[in-house]
């Protein structure tokens, strides 16, 4: 198995038992490291406060689902394209998330996320 699939495997199992499971403090115990560097500007910078962070969000949209729909790796970044929906019945936001992996461990993460419209221009879906 390369890194780069080894690396997928660390984000996708994140992703898994944090979202998938609602379990994100044991998500940030098991694949984030301790030099956990955090980019998205509403949560906190270190590993502790972000998977509070998260787990206060999950915690509030209890029906809340992620599906992830591709996966692409290089190196040690990992990039997903996902629809997270709050509800069952919600459009949903598109979400990239980059993730840089070390030792089998998150150390960075980066997302953009953006509303799933009830329509685009161009006819084709964002997910």
């Amino acid at each position: 198995m390369t890194d780069s699939q080894r690396n997928k495997e660390v984000v996708l199992g994140f992703l898994r038992v944090a979202f998938g499971e609602k379990r994100p403090e044991v998500a940030f115990e098991t694949y984030v490291g301790e030099d956990y560097v955090q980019h998205n500007p509403h949560a906190p910078g270190s590993a502790a406060e972000s998977a509070r962070y998260l787990a206060g969000f999950v915690a509030r949209f209890p029906e809340l689902t992620l599906e992830v729909r591709r996966v692409v790796a290089e190196d040690d970044l990992v990039c997903t394209h996902s629809l997270m929906r709050l509800t069952p019945n919600a459009r949903g936001s598109a979400i990239a998330d980059v993730m840089r992996v070390r030792d089998g461990r998150i150390v960075e993460h980066w997302d953009v996320v953006q509303e799933v419209p009830e329509a685009t221009v161009s006819g084709n879906s964002m997910v």
